[in-house]
């Protein structure tokens, strides 16, 4: 919970009055115990949330709603004698259901991604992802320039302008690692949520949820949606598993870092300082 409240202060969110509110109501839950395990904090903080989404529709981030979704549970939860249970319940059901969703959408119902059309025109035009594209995908900061030149959309609508494209083995490898990469590891952490493993296996539901967090926002540019889904990791954890709820902790602060250190442009200008 302290985590979730975290998460609010790193990233607040909507329009001025839902965002001092949020605020307000994370610092209190952090300083006071009592505030903390209250279902009406998380009643509330969920009503703001859901007030933010009402007020962007449609364009709140699709995490933002995964996030409503997890402080009412989380205020359901603080109702029953057994709350520790019954958040990680509901955290197995929200992360297998959002993973299984996102996978039949990439998978089933998206040509456009399974073709890498995607991740092609995203790698190329998201500023967020240029330096890890320089740095991996062989194409120079020339190139992206003429890329988006290409990409820019007509008068009478966008069009794929595949063969004008310059897009070197590298970039294709990395399109292609992207797509298959994402939708494998997705696939991975629903059917590993969603089946009910013996205690012996559950261990791998950790691993691949961490290992998932830990290489998607490495480049992803969204620490909101990694540091919720550690979260929500986290209360699947046992209290004797010390060392694993350490991993999740870890990992949230490693998606912080990912979120703030320029890392992929650092080690693009030391390649190319050392080259020169």
């Amino acid at each position: 919970m302290r985590l979730t409240l975290i998460d609010l202060l790193l990233r607040p969110m909507g329009p001025w009055f839902v965002r001092a509110l949020l605020l307000l109501i994370s610092t209190l839950g952090l300083i006071v115990p009592v505030v903390l395990r209250s279902p009406l904090t998380w009643l509330a903080t969920f009503l703001l949330i859901a007030l933010r989404i009402v007020l962007d529709w449609p364009l709140a981030d699709n995490h933002i709603y995964l996030l409503a979704y997890w402080t009412l549970a989380l205020a359901i939860a603080l109702t029953s004698r057994e709350a520790a249970v019954a958040a990680g319940t509901s955290a197995r059901w929200l992360l297998g259901l959002a993973f299984t969703f996102a996978v039949i959408w990439k998978g089933l119902l998206s040509p456009e991604y399974r073709d890498g059309r995607f991740f092609t025109v995203t790698l190329l035009t998201d500023d967020r992802f240029a330096d890890a594209v320089m740095l991996f995908g062989g194409l120079s900061e020339a190139d992206l320039v003429e890329n988006r030149k290409y990409l820019q959309p007509l008068p009478e609508g966008a069009a794929w302008f595949d063969k004008f494209l310059k897009q070197p083995p590298a970039f294709r490898t990395l399109v292609a690692a992207s797509t298959w990469g994402t939708l494998a590891f997705e696939a991975a952490v629903a059917l590993t949520c969603l089946l009910p493993l013996p205690a012996a296996w559950q261990g791998l539901r950790h691993a691949v949820l961490l290992a998932f967090c830990v290489a998607t926002y490495s480049f992803a540019p969204v620490a909101g949606f990694g540091w919720l889904l550690v979260v929500m990791g986290l209360a699947l954890c046992r209290p004797e598993q010390r060392r694993l709820r350490a991993a999740y902790v870890a990992v949230y602060c490693l998606v912080l870092l990912y979120s703030e250190v320029p890392w992929a442009g650092l080690i693009l200008e030391w390649s190319q300082s050392w080259i020169t």
